[in-house]
């Protein structure tokens, strides 16, 4: 059986041995057992009827009892009824306590209970409750609560319209945006971070780029664009816009870098007026001229130009480039050959610092 001691709402549990409990109830038989009302029946989960495997509490309740009453509770580990079971065995627990006055002691309303259920349909008609009382004084009083008839069914099968059928797969609900959202949000997020990092290395790669051809020498980088434009591949009318933009686009560069003349912002005419006061042969400035003018009648007046017209646009760009080029090297040696070891001057050459006239 099991010995339950009421202290200060703490419930000390001791299992006593099974023997116990006959002998306990043999020395005090059933006939004097005091009735203590009914025994309660409740279902963990309400509902109208008991089911097979529903699970039930079963027990009984006292109100007032005194702080330090001892209590001794059938042990069930044995079996209870035939066709119901015991899932958890006796729990007691304090509803409400009423503290006495001065130095009275408190009073306990108190709810003790087992765990039962069963697996097969069928009324049970449940065991009375006995509970030994032992009061503060050590006075044993037995406590018999009224039993209680379980009711266990199952659901009701119609046999002549049942019909067996096979299992039904899972239901397909639609998808909803609320559920695509997320995976929506991470894939555009994913492809913004991919394209940026895409643009970030492009223009990382493009400005150094720009970086190396700064370095160049101004008539390099021309003579490399305008290299692109050799062979006849863009003669054909509908290339010859792009054909005469490319080669200008690279004069324009190469003016800007040599004579600082803001070209790329400039008409044809405003080009030659501000090369006007450089030093350019006439004969090459003319023939670079003639080749802006082509230019501008094949991009904005719709002009074809000729097989030959075509043939000579790109010798007379890098003749501009080269021969400017070139003039600018002379110019640079030629003031070098004006210095030598010693100075001629009205054909007397004049010696070094350092040097005495004989």
């Amino acid at each position: 059986m099991f010995i339950f001691n009421i202290r200060s709402s703490i419930f000390m549990i001791a299992l006593a041995a099974v023997s116990m409990l006959p002998l306990t109830m043999h020395a005090q038989d059933s006939t004097h057992a005091a009735p203590a009302g009914d025994a309660f029946l409740e279902q963990l989960q309400p509902r109208d009827s008991v089911l097979v495997a529903d699970q039930l509490k079963y027990g009984f309740e006292l109100k007032g009892v005194e702080e330090g009453t001892d209590f001794m509770l059938p042990d069930y580990s044995k079996g209870f009824c035939p066709g119901v079971e015991i899932v958890s065995q006796w729990s007691l627990d304090t509803v409400s306590v009423k503290k006495g006055r001065k130095k009275a002691p408190s009073l306990l309303d108190l709810r003790g209970s087992v765990t039962i259920t069963s697996f097969d349909e069928g009324k049970y008609e449940l065991p009375p409750v006995y509970v030994v009382r032992i009061s503060p004084e050590g006075v044993p009083d037995t406590l018999c609560f009224a039993p209680k008839v379980l009711d266990v069914r199952t659901m009701p099968v119609d046999t002549s319209s049942f019909q067996i059928h096979d299992i039904k797969g899972q239901i397909q609900y639609p998808v909803e945006f609320r559920e695509v959202f997320p995976y929506l949000a991470g894939a555009l997020l994913l492809a913004g971070i991919i394209l940026l990092a895409v643009y970030l290395t492009r223009k990382y790669f493009r400005k150094k780029s720009e970086a190396e051809e700064a370095r160049e020498p101004a008539h390099i980088r021309a003579l490399r664009k305008l290299d692109k434009y050799r062979g006849d591949s863009y003669w054909t009318p509908d290339k010859q816009k792009a054909f005469y933009s490319g080669i200008t686009d690279a004069l324009r560069e190469y003016i800007v870098s040599r004579y600082g003349v803001s070209a790329m912002e400039m008409t044809t005419k405003e080009i030659f007026d501000g090369l006007k006061g450089q030093d350019i042969r006439p004969d090459l400035y003319e023939e670079v001229k003639d080749l802006f003018e082509k230019a501008d009648y094949v991009k904005f007046a719709k002009y074809v130009a000729s097989q030959q017209e075509n043939a000579s646009a790109v010798p007379s760009a890098v003749k501009f480039v080269t021969m400017t080029y070139q003039a600018d090297l002379d110019a640079e040696s030629g003031d070098a050959g004006g210095v030598s070891s010693g100075r001629q001057v009205d054909g007397e050459k004049k010696p070094h610092a350092g040097e005495q006239e004989g």
